[in-house]
């Protein structure tokens, strides 16, 4: 047997490095050499620019990199050419003006080997999520989205919310569960048909999932499933994430499994009955994108979008609370001036209540849940802000340079009510104003989640007055980034009012 000598081998891996170097410097310089590609940092071989990016704070290393290259600046990400997005000009074009131009999605391994890139969220831009998005709207419509007959569902659910948390009287405790099972029933009653007992073991156990899910998609090792797929085939503590998303996509299967095995085509009781019906007038076409595996994937991408987010924005409602008790007190003396404590709130109340709504909206401001929306790629070559960016180009919306833009925002960094009213006190919504992003990818569930946020937090605002527990430091107030911005967990004390 013929040995290969270490000098050769050193030699072959050294030539092999020195390749993929000038690949790379060509590669980019082919970039940079186009009419005006946007500037960037330049890449290292192999792993492009992840050196100059905090994967534990992402949003606040691309703030950073923004005041050396400007509002529209580039990076490549493992090979991946990626184009980031700043200010409310540069993201206005890019996801309004330009929506079409920027409306696909990139591919993410991780999510494409669980089939999550079979719904709406994270589907490619083309005619399955044309005719998903399009139906989904549809449906949800038909449910009551943004109608009475939803704002009656989500006032029944800030009543068991409401029952929830003064059960938990006299004592701390954290909100997380209750709040999450709260809004998660919501959405629940619209596409399961059907909501769940805050006590039941299984829900309790999907939410802490869904929990562990967002923890474990923003660990790094995500980051190298584009550069290394094998990796998603190796076992390891790496394949806990595939755990979790395949358990829960288990227990929607076994949802869907029961409807199917009662359908009835002349009772429509929720959006899975709406879809069989769907698939049935659509039986005969070949290229329907009515299936069970899409509907299992569009439901998945549902109960997330109204769940997460809102859910997320509660919390940190109460936390601002807690940090700002003179505001709290603003709160519940308008409460108590328009609504009393006899009824619950309905949305005909928010015009009524300037001072409670422009806190809520400062909410989202603040917290920031999605700070860069969910990224988006390019369908054709565009021009933003006068620079060219071709096809196939990841673009990321920092929403925190808008939503924090000194230029905007009196006080940027804090938590000010008053960015939403006028000098008379009148509330004002700000252009500026886009948590749940903007253009064609739009959240669906933005009227249901901007109706959850002020039902459920007047609702509590209404009953209780919320504290700091004794003997307990003042709760984290600076966010926990786990994909989207969350706050740390913290415990709270209440009394009735």
């Amino acid at each position: 047997m013929q040995l290969v000598s270490m000098p050769s081998v050193w030699n072959s891996a050294l030539l092999g490095l020195a390749v993929t170097f000038v690949v790379l410097v060509a590669y980019w310089a082919k970039n940079r050499g186009r009419n005006h590609y946007p500037p960037g940092p330049f890449p290292l071989p192999f792993i492009g620019n992840i050196f100059q990016l905090d994967f534990n704070n992402f949003p606040e290393s691309l703030s950073k990199l923004r005041t050396q290259y400007g509002d529209v600046f580039s990076l490549n990400i493992f090979f991946e050419n990626t184009v980031v997005v700043n200010g409310y000009d540069a993201v206005k074009e890019a996801l309004v003006t330009k929506s079409e131009d920027t409306s696909d999605r990139p591919s993410i391994p991780m999510f494409e080997h669980v089939g999550l890139n079979n719904g709406i969220a994270f589907s490619r831009y083309g005619q399955q999520w044309k005719e998903q998005r399009r139906f989904a709207l549809y449906t949800l419509r038909n449910f009551g989205m943004g109608k009475k007959s939803i704002e009656e569902r989500v006032r029944e659910e800030a009543g068991y919310l409401c029952s929830a948390f003064q059960d938990e009287e006299g004592h701390p405790f954290d909100p997380y569960f209750i709040i999450n099972n709260a809004v998660s029933n919501v959405i629940c009653s619209v596409i399961f048909g059907d909501r769940f007992d805050y006590s039941d073991l299984l829900f309790q156990k999907m939410i802490n999932l869904l929990r562990e899910s967002f923890e474990l998609g923003s660990k790094p090792i995500t980051q190298f499933y584009k550069l290394f797929p094998w990796l998603m085939k190796v076992p390891g503590p790496h394949q806990r994430q595939f755990q979790v998303v395949r358990t829960y996509l288990a227990f929607l299967e076994d949802i869907i499994q029961k409807h199917k095995d009662t359908w009835d085509p002349s009772i429509r009781r929720d959006f899975i009955d709406a879809f069989y019906e769907e698939m049935e007038k659509n039986k005969n076409n070949p290229n329907s994108t009515f299936t069970d595996r899409t509907l299992l994937y569009v439901m998945a991408d549902l109960f997330v979008a109204g769940t997460d987010t809102t859910s997320n924005t509660l919390r940190w409602s109460l936390l601002m609370m807690l940090h700002h008790p003179h505001i709290q007190e603003k709160v519940h003396k308008e409460i108590d001036r328009v609504i009393g404590r006899d009824r619950l709130p309905t949305m005909e109340d928010q015009a009524n209540m300037p001072y409670t709504n422009a806190v809520i909206h400062e909410v989202q401001r603040y917290g920031n849940i999605l700070p860069m929306a969910l990224l988006h790629m390019t369908y054709k070559d565009t021009n933003i802000q006068g620079f060219q960016i071709p096809k196939g180009t990841t673009i990321i919306p920092n929403l925190t340079s808008v939503l924090k833009d000194d230029t905007i925002w009196k006080k940027p960094h804090q938590f000010y009510p008053e960015h939403f009213l006028d000098s008379e006190g009148k509330f004002v919504k700000k252009e500026a104003f886009i948590p749940f992003s903007a253009g064609r990818r739009i959240c669906v569930g933005e009227q249901l989640a901007r109706m959850d946020l002020f039902i459920f937090f007047v609702s509590l605002l209404q009953r209780f007055e919320f504290l700091i527990p004794d003997k307990q430091p003042p709760p984290r107030h600076d966010p926990l980034f786990m994909f989207n911005y969350s706050p740390h967990p913290f415990q709270i004390c209440l009394q009735i009012r």
